[in-house]
C-alpha cells in the first residue's frame, strides 16, 4: 500500500500511533472531534505500573504493559528531543499497602511471581516502609514495594507528543467535530467530518478510545467498548513530601512537580458524562486521611473526571480487520492508555509496514468477540 494514513482520534493512544507512523515514512493525518488529549489522556494520573495493574499472573496483558514500560525512557528520550519540552518521566516506584493481615497474603503472591519477571519487588516492613514513604499512618506495617514503577505527568506527555508529531510533518486537524461519513473502498478511505471537511488516505486507524463503538455499523463487526467514568481529584502537596505512587485497594495517590497530589480514581458507568459527582470524589476523600494522615484537614483544590474505554475482557483491540484489510484499530486501553502509548504506536507502525510487532497481538484481535459479517461498502466488498 502506499504511505497516507488517517488516524481517527487525537488522544494519546492516536497521537503516539503517529508519532510512530510518521518516523517511518508514511504522510499522517490525525483527525480529532475536540482537542488533542482533551479526553481520557489530558485526564490521567500517569501511572506506569504493569506490575500493581496485573497481580493475578502472567497473561498477554501483562506482557504487552511490562514491555511498554520497558520502551518508555527511550520513547519519552525521543518525544523530548522531537519536541523540545519536559515529559516528567518519573521512576518512583511503588508501594501497595497492607491495611490488614488479610492483604499480606496477596502481596507475597504477587511478589513471588512477578520477581520473575523483573520486578524486584520486595516486602517491606513498618520501619523501612518510613523510610521509603514517612508520611504514611503509623498503623500501616506493610507494603510491596515495586522500583521498577513511576509515572508521567499526562498533560505534560500529551502536549509534548502532539508538539513532536506536528515538528515531524503530522497534521492534526483538531475540533473537527463529530465524525459524519466514513467509507471504506478497494482504493482508500473517506472520512467526513462536522467542521473540518472530509480526509482521504490510504489506510484508516481508529483510535477513539470510549466512542469506538459508535462506528460498529460502518466498520462492519461488533465493538464492545464502552466508557468508564473515572473521577480523581488532586490536593495542594508540597513536591516532595511524597515520593512514591501509594496504592491500596480503594484508591491511589500520587505527587507531581506542580504541588499537587492526584487521588485516584472513582469510577462508575454514566455513558458520555463527564461531570463530577459529589458522590465520586467524596469517596476518595474519605479514604485519603487512612493513608495519608495530613490529609485529614485538606480539600482537594482540583477535580475532574475523563471517560476510560473498556472491553469485555479488559484487554484492548489492536490489529488490522480481515474483512476490510485498509483498517487499523488500536482503542480500548481502559485505563492503561498512558502506560501503553509506546508499544501502542510501535504496534500499529509494525501493522502498517507488514513487519512483526513488538510483542503477539493475538490475544488484543479486534475480531475475537465474535464472528465478522460481511459488508459492503460504498458498493465495493472491503
Amino acid at each position: 500500500m502506499s504511505g497516507r494514513v488517517v488516524i481517527l482520534g487525537g488522544g494519546i493512544i492516536g497521537l503516539s500511533a503517529a508519532f510512530a507512523a510518521a518516523a517511518r515514512g508514511f504522510g499522517v493525518t490525525v483527525v480529532e472531534a475536540g482537542r488533542p488529549g482533551g479526553q481520557a489522556s489530558g485526564a490521567a494520573a500517569g501511572m506506569l505500573a504493569p506490575y500493581t495493574e496485573n497481580p493475578d499472573g502472567p497473561d498477554p496483558f501483562f506482557a504487552l504493559c511490562l514491555k511498554s514500560l520497558r520502551m518508555y525512557p527511550d520513547w519519552a528520550a525521543e518525544i523530548e528531543e522531537a519536541s523540545g519540552r519536559k515529559i516528567e518521566l518519573r521512576r518512583s516506584g511503588s508501594l501497595a499497602v497492607a491495611l490488614g493481615e488479610a492483604d499480606v497474603l496477596p502481596l507475597t503472591a504477587r511478589m513471588a511471581w512477578q520477581n520473575r519477571y523483573g520486578a524486584r519487588a520486595e516486602l517491606v516492613g513498618s520501619s523501612e516502609l518510613r523510610q521509603l514513604e514517612p508520611q504514611l499512618a503509623p498503623d500501616i506495617e506493610t507494603a510491596l514495594y515495586i522500583p521498577e514503577e513511576g509515572h508521567v505527568y499526562a498533560p505534560a506527555l500529551v502536549e509534548a507528543l502532539e508538539s513532536a508529531c506536528r515538528r515531524r510533518g503530522v497534521a492534526i486537524a483538531a475540533e473537527a467535530g463529530r465524525t459524519v461519513r466514513l467509507n471504506l473502498g478497494a482504493d482508500g478511505v473517506e472520512i467526513g467530518t462536522e467542521r473540518a471537511g472530509t480526509f482521504t488516505g490510504d489506510v484508516l486507524v481508529v483510535c477513539t478510545g470510549a466512542w469506538t463503538g459508535l462506528f460498529e455499523r460502518e466498520l462492519g463487526l461488533p465493538l464492545p467498548v464502552h466508557p468508564i467514568r473515572g473521577q480523581i481529584c488532586a490536593y495542594p502537596m508540597p513536591a516532595g513530601l511524597i515520593r512514591r505512587i501509594v496504592v491500596s485497594p480503594q484508591a491511589y495517590w500520587t505527587a507531581k512537580n506542580n504541588g499537587t497530589l492526584v487521588c485516584g480514581a472513582s469510577e462508575d458507568v454514566a455513558g458520555f458524562d463527564t461531570s463530577v459527582t459529589e458522590r465520586g470524589i467524596a469517596r476518595l476523600v474519605r479514604w485519603g486521611p487512612k493513608v495519608f494522615p495530613i490529609l485529614k484537614d485538606l480539600e482537594p483544590v482540583h477535580r475532574w473526571a475523563g471517560l476510560r474505554p473498556g472491553t469485555l475482557d479488559g484487554r484492548p483491540l489492536i490489529g488490522r480487520l480481515g474483512h476490510a484489510p485498509r483498517v487499523v484499530i488500536a482503542a480500548g486501553h481502559y485505563r492503561n492508555g498512558i502506560l501503553l502509548a509506546p508499544v501502542t504506536g510501535a504496534a500499529v507502525a509494525a501493522l502498517l509496514t507488514g513487519e512483526a510487532p513488538p510483542v503477539p497481538l493475538d490475544a488484543f484481535d479486534p475480531l475475537r468477540f465474535t464472528a465478522v459479517r460481511q459488508i459492503e461498502f460504498g458498493g465495493m466488498r472491503a
